[in-house]
């Protein structure tokens, strides 16, 4: 889904984000993304199985989505493409309204049945990006 305005109308309407793939390290994109998305306001959840009960700034870690107790509107996914497999039972356990594929990371085989579920599906696409796009247009 491209669709800049529906694209637009998620992200105005979303409140907790999970970031699967969040990373220890500051330096990597993930954590960049989180922090970004902590910063605009979002309820930002992070998931990574090797640092689960960990903090990073702020930023709960878990080892997997179904242990995150809240409703999440974002499922927001820094893993490779060929990644995608494993964490699509999680992601219809959890039913976000969106599973967001970053930039670079594709997989339409993989995320059909959560389109079955009627999870809205954003694939190869950077979330912060689209978020800076949205406000711009809004101004």
């Amino acid at each position: 889904m491209n669709d800049l305005k529906k694209i637009c109308k998620i992200l105005e309407e979303a409140k907790t984000i999970a970031v699967v793939g969040i990373s220890r390290n500051p330096n990597r994109t993930s954590r960049n993304i989180a922090e970004f998305l902590v910063d605009k306001g979002y309820n930002v959840i992070g998931v990574n199985p090797s640092a689960n009960g960990e903090s990073f700034d702020g930023i709960p870690v878990y080892s997997s989505l179904i242990e995150i107790q809240e409703p999440i509107d974002i499922v927001d996914v820094f893993r490779k493409s060929e990644d995608i497999p494993q964490i699509i039972p999680n992601v219809i356990e959890v039913k976000p309204k969106v599973l967001w594929l970053q930039q670079g990371i594709y997989n339409d085989e993989a995320v059909k049945p959560a389109m079955e579920k009627g999870i809205e599906v954003i694939q190869d696409s950077c979330i912060a990006v689209m978020h800076s796009l949205c406000k711009s247009k809004s101004n």
